[in-house]
């Protein structure tokens, strides 16, 4: 008997080490939803490109609409100006939100401004 402890313990172990694999290699559901930007070369650099902008519609829509499926599709129109086109999950269009600052370039306040309401308009749409 004193043979086969080792063995179970092996055993024991690598099967605990697979699970924890499967936990880190398994995809995660989340309340994300998918960002596409067009027109990226003509944001600010402060603003931190595409990815910086989907991620903070990614939290806004967390925050405000915690599980809701959406895609967005922004188009950068100018340094100075942003429009979006959000469909959620179950198909439905939201209206078209645009943002736009007259003075100067958008900035990180300015975005942090639109993603916030592109939030708003998601938990209103998912309460109707």
């Amino acid at each position: 008997m004193p043979r086969n402890i080792p063995v179970l313990a092996l055993a024991a172990a690598l099967g605990l080490s697979s699970q924890a694999a499967c936990a880190v290699n398994s995809p995660q559901q989340s309340s994300s939803g998918e960002c596409r930007v067009d027109g990226a070369e003509k944001l600010p650099p402060e603003i931190g490109g595409a990815d910086a902008l989907c991620d903070a519609i990614r939290q806004a829509a967390a925050a405000q609409a915690p599980g809701v499926g959406y895609s967005v599709q922004i188009q950068v129109l100018s340094p100075s100006m942003l429009s979006a086109r959000v469909t959620l999950a179950d198909g439905r269009a939201l209206p078209e939100q645009r943002h736009a600052t007259m003075d100067r370039n958008l900035n990180p306040g300015s975005l942090q401004r639109f993603v916030n309401s592109l939030g708003a308009e998601l938990a209103k749409a998912a309460a109707r």
